[in-house]
């Protein structure tokens, strides 16, 4: 079963960075976009990013030119790096990817707990 686990969430104080883990139970070669969304305090879920597997991303306008993505075919890992945060950035952070499903034309969809960051102003 594919198992996405993330870490590296923290309180920083505004201005702070921050970097990311999303480690994946198989390798990365095997899935299709790969992304990170954004849980708010009481609000929905945003999408942050999106990186395709020939490298293309994708970003929110709120994480364009402060966040930045990267993946470790090795270690299996797939990272988000985060400058310049600020209290509206506060929120649980997903990491998601899907699969295609073998013979089909349909996907599975997968996603970690989040971890959690905290922006202090």
């Amino acid at each position: 079963q594919v198992q996405l686990v993330e870490s590296g969430g923290a309180l920083v104080q505004t201005g702070g960075s921050l970097r990311l883990s999303c480690q994946i139970s198989e390798s990365i070669a095997n899935f299709n976009a790969m992304g990170w969304d954004r849980q708010g305090p009481g609000a929905g879920r945003d999408m942050v990013t999106r990186m395709n597997p020939d490298g293309t991303i994708t970003w929110a306008d709120f994480a364009q030119g402060r966040f930045t993505v990267s993946r470790d075919y090795f270690k299996n890992v797939f990272y988000l790096e985060m400058n310049n945060l600020k209290p509206d950035d506060t929120g649980l952070y997903i990491c998601t990817t899907s699969k295609r499903n073998p013979g089909m034309y349909t996907s599975t969809h997968f996603w970690g707990q989040g971890t959690q960051v905290t922006v202090s102003s």
